[in-house]
């Protein structure tokens, strides 16, 4: 077992890195956070017997304590995962976030668990993943029927913003560039609104220089064609093999100018695309629309943010 360490999360919170071997780029590592239930504490439910494991999105990392203290007060052992590439696992002169195929992320995703020790100990394993995070997840549940028992999705990437036709008609140039120029460089789309967004609203703290940057991490048509192959997969139809509850903002406001409508919708994702392609996923989906949500639900304004807990809380209730 490795070592856990104080995280820069401060009190109640330590990591452990998960060494991943080495590529092109060096070496690779991702990097599980942990949080427990203070002992003694006062419970607000019974999910004592579960583990969660979070994922988060694209050019991000995990920092949502509030998320974790939820679970925690709740009995429930809380983990969190900065996938290779990504926040903490970040190392000088790597690519950002890129890999060309999302079940590389396996690795990541089987020596988190195998820190974790959820199947060892007999205990229920509830899957957390925002944005690209939960296209990762529900690609690897459906990949390993059987493990997770619950999975979460808050506002999950399950559809191009193009919607299906717009990917099928970008997919073949995408692909062919992926082939010959896997890290080239692609214009910048992110103008920072969604971030202006958060701050506005007091939502997104400091994070460490390159964690986080305000547009995004630059893209590649080696990782956009592995996003497109994941979409492709999801609108054919898998499996996740367990109750899925899948979290969205009631409205969408397109990115190509500054709106104030930005701190209440989300303006990342064409949510309605996303609804639809959540009913793909498996055999039993709940899909909560959250009015005022922001892309990150669990970031938005404090109305919209206690609608986010109430559903997920009305939702684990049925888990218990």
């Amino acid at each position: 077992m490795g070592e856990w360490r104080p995280d820069v999360l401060g009190d109640g919170f330590e990591q452990q890195t998960l060494p991943l071997g080495e590529d092109a780029e060096g070496e690779v590592v991702a990097t599980l956070v942990r949080s427990r239930p203070h002992p003694g504490a006062r419970l607000f439910g019974d999910l004592r017997d579960t583990d969660v494991l979070y994922v988060h999105g694209w050019s991000d990392y995990f920092f949502q304590t509030d998320l974790a203290r939820f679970f925690t007060d709740r009995g429930a052992r809380f983990y969190a995962l900065d996938l290779r590439k990504y926040g903490r696992s970040l190392r000088p002169g790597q690519a950002p976030g890129y890999i060309a195929a999302l079940d590389v992320y396996d690795a990541d995703i089987g020596a988190a668990l195998d820190a974790m020790a959820t199947k060892r100990e007999n205990r229920c394993l509830l899957l957390l993943g925002h944005s690209t995070g939960g296209l990762t997840l529900t690609l690897w549940a459906a990949r390993h029927p059987g493990v997770a028992d619950a999975l979460v999705l808050n506002s999950p990437w399950l559809e191009l913003q193009l919607g299906p036709l717009g990917r099928q008609a970008l997919a073949p140039i995408v692909n062919a560039r992926a082939r010959f120029d896997p890290l080239g460089t692609h214009p910048v789309v992110d103008l920072g609104f969604y971030t202006r967004a958060q701050r506005d609203l007091g939502t997104l703290p400091d994070s460490p220089e390159g964690w986080r940057p305000p547009q995004g991490f630059p893209t590649h048509p080696g990782w956009l064609a592995a996003i497109i192959a994941g979409h492709a997969r999801v609108a054919s139809g898998v499996d996740v093999g367990c109750p899925a509850l899948v979290l969205l903002s009631a409205r969408s406001t397109p990115a190509l100018t500054w709106n104030d409508a930005m701190r209440e919708t989300d303006s990342v994702l064409v949510v309605d695309d996303i609804a639809r392609s959540a009913t793909r996923i498996a055999r039993t989906v709940t899909i909560a629309r959250i009015d005022g949500a922001l892309h990150d639900v669990f970031l938005s304004a404090p109305d919209a943010r206690a609608r986010a807990f109430d559903a997920l809380a009305a939702w684990a209730r049925g888990l218990a």
